[in-house]
């Protein structure tokens, strides 16, 4: 039975109208794995381009009454409760819909299948994180007293990685290509980087716990952080320059380690 001519053009139509809808889909999955592709500190530093606050080293907060280092070795650290377990209270802003609160969350329970650091909601605690949306991704350093901010911007930090990082930073840690050893891991490109933000590349004399240099931690910068041009490295590990350096995936082996040795878990 021959189709009649009204059905043809209803088949044809049909056909035109799911042609670009795979395109699309196509299209779409693309771009979703090319932003897969990108580090999670050039998403952080990407955010807090144009950030109101003073950032060191591009996510931490500068402190307001303190040093940062003294803070580090005055043990600014969160404390155990009666079972061990660390808790650290939370506060997630409203601004933030339910699936990216599942992100946020999702990261934090990343420390607990692995460490002592157990994010617990803030009920009345004095001391706790107010995670909120601001402009861009930071965190201050170590436990400060009181509320204290963590920003994990809506249009681009919302990550469980960045929110790892962040969180991390908010433990205690500073970034793993500051560390005091650095230079015999890797060779910063002083020509290369900004000259405005060379600052971001000093050393510390950071505590790093009896640990290896980790290129693979959250931590790490990737190689072309504050680079004067797309192309031009600022970090070149060494003596392999061809090593992998900032990741995108999560908390590393050594990173857990270091948080289980800090805080005696």
């Amino acid at each position: 039975m021959i189709p009649s001519t009204s059905l043809l053009l209803l088949l044809l139509l049909g056909l035109s109208q799911a042609l670009p809808l795979q395109e699309g889909g196509e299209q779409e999955e693309t771009k979703q794995e090319e932003a897969d592709t990108v580090d999670m500190t050039t998403r952080i530093l990407t955010a807090n381009n144009g950030s109101e606050e003073i950032l060191l080293e591009g996510d931490i907060v500068a402190p307001k009454s303190r040093n940062a280092m003294k803070c580090w070795y005055n043990s600014c650290l969160w404390k155990k409760d009666s079972s061990g377990k660390v808790v650290v209270p939370y506060v997630i802003g409203r601004e933030f819909s339910s699936n990216e609160r599942q992100v946020i969350e999702g990261g934090m329970r990343a420390f607990a299948g692995q460490t002592c650091i157990r994010f617990t909601p803030r009920t009345n605690q004095n001391d706790f994180i107010s995670i909120v949306s601001k402009q861009g991704c930071y965190s201050e350093l170590g436990r400060t007293g009181g509320m204290q901010e963590l920003s994990l911007n809506k249009q681009g930090c919302v990550y469980s990685g960045i929110a790892q990082h962040e969180l991390n930073h908010a433990l205690g840690f500073q970034h793993e290509q500051t560390r005091s050893d650095r230079d015999s891991y890797v060779m910063i490109n002083w020509g290369n980087i900004i000259p405005q933000s060379a600052y971001n590349f000093y050393k510390h004399d950071t505590n790093n716990l009896n640990t290896p240099y980790d290129y693979s931690s959250i931590m790490h910068y990737g190689r072309d952080a504050f680079a004067i041009a797309y192309g031009k490295d600022t970090i070149t590990p060494i003596p392999n320059p061809n090593v992998q350096i900032g990741q995108r995936q999560g908390l590393s082996r050594w990173d857990i380690t270091r948080i289980n040795l800090l805080y005696n878990c």
